[in-house]
């Protein structure tokens, strides 16, 4: 990590900890060096920092490209490994960044739903993920957080002190389907990335608040 994300994690842990009275779940599942895709459920701002700081690795976070325009917030988003993509999150620049920080040994944080959750419960994955495992040769670690809806949700305006926690799940590979996708058709092919999505989260709505 280097020394503005360490400082970053370590602020999230303490308020995690102290603010939340969080828990942490099997976070020796996740590797601690390599490319990794961290799939996790979306129900509050709260979500991407819980996932990162339960590791003692660092990670990448997707971020609105807009917000990299003023210079202060774009130098410390850059600093907390941040990468730009569109507001869908999707895109060719997009793809391409979220791949290269895996091809470069990487940890990233995806959200098979695309959005936050209305009503806490888990939302259908969209297909964008799929592609982006397609392409890669990262393992999938599926992500569960619990209780941040009712800390944090979206028509709050400021966190409620509710216990949080964070679970990591088994780590999935799709080696046939990434060797399928090689060589099927388009049409296929749209089906594996939908099929990936829909099996990440499946994994995700598998995993319960307490240690396996």
């Amino acid at each position: 990590m280097n020394p503005s994300y360490f400082v970053g994690w370590t602020i999230f842990r303490l308020m995690y900890a102290t603010y939340f009275r969080w828990r942490v779940y099997n976070p020796e599942r996740v590797p601690l060096a390599g490319p990794v895709i961290l799939a996790s459920n979306h129900a509050s701002f709260l979500d991407p920092p819980l996932v990162g700081s339960g590791l003692k690795r660092d990670i990448n976070y997707l971020a609105r490209e807009s917000l990299f325009r003023f210079p202060i917030i774009g130098a410390v988003l850059r600093s907390w490994n941040a990468v730009p993509v569109d507001r869908e999150g999707g895109g060719a620049r997009g793809l391409k960044a979220i791949l290269d920080r895996l091809h470069e040994g990487g940890a990233i944080i995806l959200f098979p739903e695309g959005t936050r959750t209305r009503d806490g419960n888990l939302q259908p994955a969209r297909s964008g993920i799929g592609l982006t495992v397609i392409k890669s040769e990262a393992p999938v670690v599926p992500v569960r957080v619990f209780g941040t809806l009712e800390a944090y949700g979206r028509n709050m305006k400021f966190p409620r002190p509710r216990r949080i926690a964070v679970k990591y799940g088994k780590p999935l590979m799709f080696a046939e389907l990434r060797a399928e996708a090689q060589t099927c058709s388009k049409a296929r092919l749209k089906e594996i990335y939908q099929q990936v999505a829909d099996e990440i989260m499946l994994a995700i709505s598998k995993l319960e608040p307490r240690a396996d």
